[in-house]
């Protein structure tokens, strides 16, 4: 491919992106044209030769994703790359049911746009428009962290697709939500979409619900009973927490999958499984299947499409905006004025762990509405921080006695703060000369700093958290003065 022929045309309103994507695409060997809105990139595709777009989403005077429609309109063969700063769920979707080739988010690595547009070029291929989804079934997915943006492109991706996805992660980060997306952008999104936890099921009445039973398949079966894949018919069936699926029933569901049919139990009637599968689980699946616990044949034919929804504390960027939804959320159901967070609370939000995940977090943010009595949280009311978040007690490897056991408070004995002051000057001047002394006023605050920050320390057991909120300092200045002073 001549790269010299291949001309692109961008549009962004930031000036600083077009120079940089004019200048790498340039030095790439292709000829780049820029444009700040997307009006007149539009009447330079339309009126002359291009091979490829690069657009923004916001800008002034028109939306990236409609530029996209128009372009798709008029030029389907034409690629066109979507580039955004506000990347969301419903942003990615759209931008590939319109059509795009790519979408990427800000900010990206010049490398590898350069490679997508080559990419982008040598296959001269684009995805059809795809009509008719609902934008306004996302269920509270959010977050415009990388992983975040991640999952959003793949959603996007397997819009208008069948395929049977595994959804991987830890419990409470929102795996039905993702499967809820996946089915709502799907051809099936007309459909029931049926949600079952394994886990929640007894063993013994698994099969049943899945599948159905007739009259008199076992005791207490007195009338024929439609399971799951019946009632969930052009639809999706969730299955949560696969890893806690009985073996039988792993087995009758691998058939289901080879085959496309099942029967209820104790019946004879071959019935059409019309049902897409996405299946879900916290568990690590190729570990259960080397103990025996799982199906390797099953774990294949789910895994077609792998997908991993990110932890809480691996995206602590996201806290904000999902602390804003919630309590946007709550006080739409009770009509309390929706709260926010001082920035020391929101801080000591984002540097905790959270075992329990985005569920976690939207219980906390649900009791809080109730029982605060105020508009602004500050860190007072997050003390189950200091005691549930083993990542935040940080133990500081100086000295002995340091992490001596807590004693109790008691009132300080000794002289007063004004003679120990005294005590400690005097000490200066009878350890040097006066003349040689020139920075007795750092010299004093150091000690001072240093025997407050180790004292308040060892009281707190090293949490650093806690420390800083004492003090009434910021966690990042606790963490360099500690450095600056020794204490770590």
């Amino acid at each position: 491919m001549n790269r010299n022929l291949k001309t692109i045309l961008v549009a962004d309103d930031d000036a600083s992106i077009r120079f940089v994507l004019e200048t790498a695409l340039g030095q790439a060997g292709f000829a780049v044209e820029t444009f700040n809105n997307c009006q007149d990139l539009l009447s330079r595709a339309t009126h002359g030769t291009c091979d490829l777009v690069i657009t923004d989403i916001v800008m002034p005077g028109g939306s990236g994703l409609d530029l996209l429609k128009t372009l798709k309109t008029l030029r389907p063969e034409l690629p066109v790359i979507v580039i955004t700063a506000q990347s969301t769920l419903r942003n990615a979707v759209s931008a590939f049911e319109r059509g795009a080739f790519e979408y990427l988010s800000k900010p990206f690595d010049i490398i590898n746009i350069v490679e997508l547009v080559g990419r982008a070029l040598d296959s001269q291929t684009s995805h059809s428009p795809k009509r008719g989804v609902d934008m306004d079934r996302f269920g509270g997915i959010i977050g415009s962290s990388r992983a975040m943006q991640e999952l959003f492109r793949t959603i996007g991706r397997l819009a208008n697709s069948e395929m049977t996805v595994l959804i991987h992660g830890e419990s409470g980060t929102g795996k039905e939500l993702v499967a809820r997306a996946i089915h709502a952008h799907s051809p099936r999104r007309h459909g029931p979409f049926t949600a079952i936890n394994m886990a929640a099921i007894p063993k013994n009445l698994v099969e049943s619900d899945l599948f159905g039973h007739e009259k008199g398949a076992f005791t207490g079966a007195i009338s024929r009973r439609t399971g799951h894949f019946e009632r969930s018919r052009e639809g999706t069936l969730f299955l949560d927490e696969i890893g806690d699926m009985p073996m039988e029933a792993q087995t009758r569901l691998l058939r289901v999958l080879q085959n496309g049919t099942f029967t209820r139990i104790g019946g004879t009637e071959i019935i059409s499984a019309n049902v897409r599968i996405i299946a879900a689980t916290h568990q690590d699946l190729p570990l259960a299947i080397s103990s025996g616990r799982f199906r390797e044949d099953l774990f294949y034919r789910l895994n077609v499409i792998p997908l991993s929804v990110p932890s809480l504390r691996s995206r602590p960027e996201d806290i904000p905006l999902l602390c804003d939804y919630f309590f946007a959320q709550v006080s739409k159901k009770t009509n309390i004025p929706p709260k926010w967070f001082t920035p020391e609370a929101m801080a000591q939000l984002q540097s905790y762990s959270w075992p329990g995940n985005v569920r976690e977090l939207e219980n906390l943010i649900q009791r809080l509405m109730i029982l605060s009595p105020h508009d602004t949280i500050g860190s007072d009311r997050l003390d189950f921080i200091d005691a549930d978040a083993p990542a935040a007690n940080i133990p500081l490897p100086v000295s002995p006695g340091l992490l001596d056991p807590p004693r109790h408070p008691r009132p300080l004995p000794g002289p007063s703060l004004e003679d120990s002051i005294i005590a400690l000057v005097e000490r200066y001047f009878s350890e040097s000369n006066s003349s040689d002394i020139s920075d007795l006023y750092d010299r004093i605050l150091r000690d001072v700093e240093k025997t407050l920050f180790h004292k308040v320390l060892r009281e707190t057991k090293g949490n650093r958290i806690k420390a800083a909120r004492i003090l009434g300092l910021n966690r990042n200045t606790l963490r360099k003065k500690c450095h600056d002073l020794g204490l770590e």
